[in-house]
Formats: structure tokens, sequence, C-alpha cells
């Protein structure tokens, strides 16, 4: 369930889980043969959709075209591939990002333009096109073939074409992340929403390489979507910072079908919006758990901010810190790298009124050390999720960022990506 007052439950179905949706995931062996590496999801209906995307100047070629498509805020099939970032390739990439949706576009006879395309993996290197093409035209022919017989995959199994497709998407990831719920709704009948999302290196605020995907049957239009999840995606995937890298490719699509047939009521969009920033914190928070090479995770609380952008200045600092993360990682109680992150953030803060914490231990108050226990420090960094929190004592506002530590294993993840 949710938290208290709260009346959604967790279902199964992923991505695919709201009605109307279908999802697949197929081997097309864009860089590893025995990999999933081409996603395919789709709506059986004209969806409102919308998107944000990273804020890097240099983009990938399916970022432009899918910002394109998304322009009227509709869409009905989202194609997605891992392995190839498809990014800095020119002339080529842009024809790459097409061929992919229009040849979803063949299949599911729906307008190109109501495909959105998104890719990750390697930058700078052309796609292997006639792979990709052919795996788009497998997943293609499984989806109409689910379509057809009524399959929705209700189990997260390796069987599944939800689970499949989340697969699918992963690049250095160790994890899947996918989520699916149901809000019962004020006047009956219920709506569902579901998510999936890659993420594991190259993670900063703002977006890093990273991908997300929500969908939902709630009827709601493209400009109150857009504005729910720009809300949410500010709150969750811009918190999370693993090694202070933007991406090329960063984008996170909403899609709403409307298929469920259920009008929401004003508390029934309040309890969706908080359902949607639930979803989007857990899944970022997902990301940060499987940071590239990471053995803890870490959660930054900064509370007594005078504004909101103050406190989520200072928490991404201080998550993004290379002296924090490898403190951290060698669980050393060094609270003065913590108050420096925050002191460069540029946030506006007196830094004479501020307390540090590393979990229930008090480490600094008003802006001095003071006598703490080692030991119990040591106890508390050595768990595998770590709560750092700082009051600044200056007004009513707060942010929670989330990040990992920073480890030998990251180093050399990163040595060999391209090759």
């Amino acid at each position: 369930m949710g938290n208290v007052g709260e009346t959604w439950k967790s279902i199964e179905g992923g991505i695919a889980a709201p009605q109307g949706f279908y999802a697949v995931g197929v081997r097309a062996g864009i860089k590893y043969e025995n990999k999933y590496d081409v996603a395919l999801l789709f709506s059986q209906v004209q969806a409102q959709a919308a998107g944000v995307y990273t804020r890097n100047l240099v983009k990938a070629h399916p970022l432009y075209l899918t910002q394109r498509h998304l322009h009227n805020g509709l869409a009905q099939a989202v194609v997605i591939n891992s392995g190839n970032a498809n990014a800095c390739v020119g002339e080529f990439g842009d024809q790459a990002a097409l061929a992919m949706a229009q040849v979803v576009a063949m299949f599911t006879a729906v307008p190109v333009e109501d495909v959105l395309v998104a890719s990750t993996g390697v930058i700078g290197v052309e796609m292997p096109l006639d792979r990709v093409l052919n795996g788009i035209r497998a997943a293609s022919a499984e989806l109409l073939g689910a379509m057809v017989k009524g399959i929705r995959g209700q189990e997260e199994t390796a069987d599944d074409g939800a689970h499949r497709a989340a697969l699918a998407i992963m690049t250095t990831d160790t994890i899947v992340k996918e989520r699916a719920y149901e809000l019962p709704c004020s006047r009956g009948g219920v709506i569902k929403l579901g998510g999936m999302a890659k993420g594991s290196g190259m993670i900063h605020p703002n977006m890093g390489t990273m991908l997300g995907f929500l969908t939902t049957d709630a009827k709601l239009p493209a400009a109150e979507l857009q504005r729910i999840l720009r809300e949410a995606v500010d709150e969750s995937f811009n918190m999370v910072t693993i090694d202070g890298d933007t991406s090329t490719n960063d984008m996170v699509l909403f899609l709403a079908n409307g298929v469920s047939g259920v009008t929401l009521s004003e508390e029934d969009l309040a309890n969706f919006e908080k359902l949607v920033k639930t979803m989007c914190v857990q899944l970022a928070q997902d990301i940060a758990r499987d940071g590239e090479g990471a053995s803890k995770f870490m959660e930054v609380t900064v509370s007594g901010a005078k504004t909101k952008d103050d406190a989520r200045k200072i928490a991404k600092s201080i998550c993004g810190s290379s002296l924090v993360k490898t403190a951290l990682f060698g669980e050393d109680a060094n609270w003065g790298r913590i108050f420096t992150a925050a002191g460069y953030a540029g946030a506006e803060f007196d830094p004479g009124r501020v307390d540090i914490s590393l979990g229930d231990l008090s480490v600094a108050q008003a802006g001095k050390g003071i006598a703490f226990s080692e030991e119990k420090a040591k106890e508390i960094l050595g768990f595998k999720d770590v709560q750092i929190s700082l009051n600044l004592h200056m007004g009513e506002e707060d942010a929670t960022a989330w990040g990992c530590d920073l480890t030998h294993e990251y180093v050399t993840i990163n040595g060999s990506y391209r090759t």
C-alpha cells in the first residue's frame, strides 16, 4: 500500500500494467549477443503525452526527433534501444532515429509522428542500424501477436513482455527498475500507473544518462500531464547524482491513454499527482542504489532553508561531491567535506547556524564540530543506506537528494566502457 492516508497499492505488470498498454523486449545483438536491447511500448489508442529532456547542449539524434514528434502532445508508441546512444554521428544519426520510428509506424499502422524514440549506450559510434531495425521488426511482430491474443503479461517473470522491456533499456545497470500501482477513485473505478527506468552511471541532477517511461490509463490532457511530470521529475530524477556527468540522451516520457474511462475528481487528481511523484522518487532511488560500482546508498536531507531552490542546491551538491562520496566509501566521518560541499552549492545560508548529522548522530552544531563517538559514526557509515542531514536554521523549506559512494569499481567500469 502507499503511505498512511494513501489508497494506492502496488501491482504487477510494470510499464504495461495500465489498461490498453503493451510492451515487449527482444534481443537484437546491438552490442551483446544475448542481451535484451530493443524495447517497444504501445498504446491501443492514441495517448496524451509529455516529456522532459536533458539540459546538456549536446543532445542525441533520437531526442531531437522525440521533441518534434511530441510537439502536439500526442503519441502512441515508444521504441527504445540500448547498446548505442545514436549521438554525435551526424546525418546518419538523424536518419537512423527516423528509420526506427518508421518501422514501428509501418508495423502498427500509426502515424510516424506518433512514435517516440529513445536510445542509450556509447556516444559517437554509428549504430548497427540493420540489427536495430531487425530487432524492432521482431518486437513489433511479437507485440501485435500479444495484442491479437489478448495476452497482457500479468507476472513479472523473464517471459513477461513488460519485464523484458525493462531489461532491454539497461546498460551498466545491475537491477531492473520497474514499478506499477493501482489507485481507486472517489467516484468508483481505478486508474493504474506503470513505470520503468534505466540509469547507473553518468547520472547528475537535471538528468544524466537515464531514461524513464511512465504510463497511465487515466484521462488527462497533455498540458496537465506535462505539469505533473515536470513537478515530479524536479523532486526525483533531478535530485539524483552518481558521478557529476550529465548525458546526451536523457529523457522521461509520460503517456496517458484514458482507457480506464475514469474521470478524475479534484481529490483523485491530487492523489494521482502524489502517486506519480512517489513512483518517480522510487525509480530515482533505484538508480542511486544501482550506481556503477556503488557499495552504499546516500540520502541527503537539507531542512531550514530560505527557499526550496537553496535546499535542493545544497542537497545535490553534497551528493555530487567526490570527496563526500569517497569518505562514504571509506566510512570516514569527515563532516567537513559535507559542510564544504554545502558552501559551494550557490545557495544562501549562514554557516554559523548549520547543524550536521550522520543518521541520528550529531557531528556539528552551529557551524562547529562537536565531540562525537567515532565508533558510532563508523557503525552508521558502515550501513548499506546512509542518511546525512543538515539544518540551516534559515527558513522552512527542505529538500532531499540521493546518490552513492565512489568506489574502485566505478573507475574499472568506466575505464573500459567504450571498448
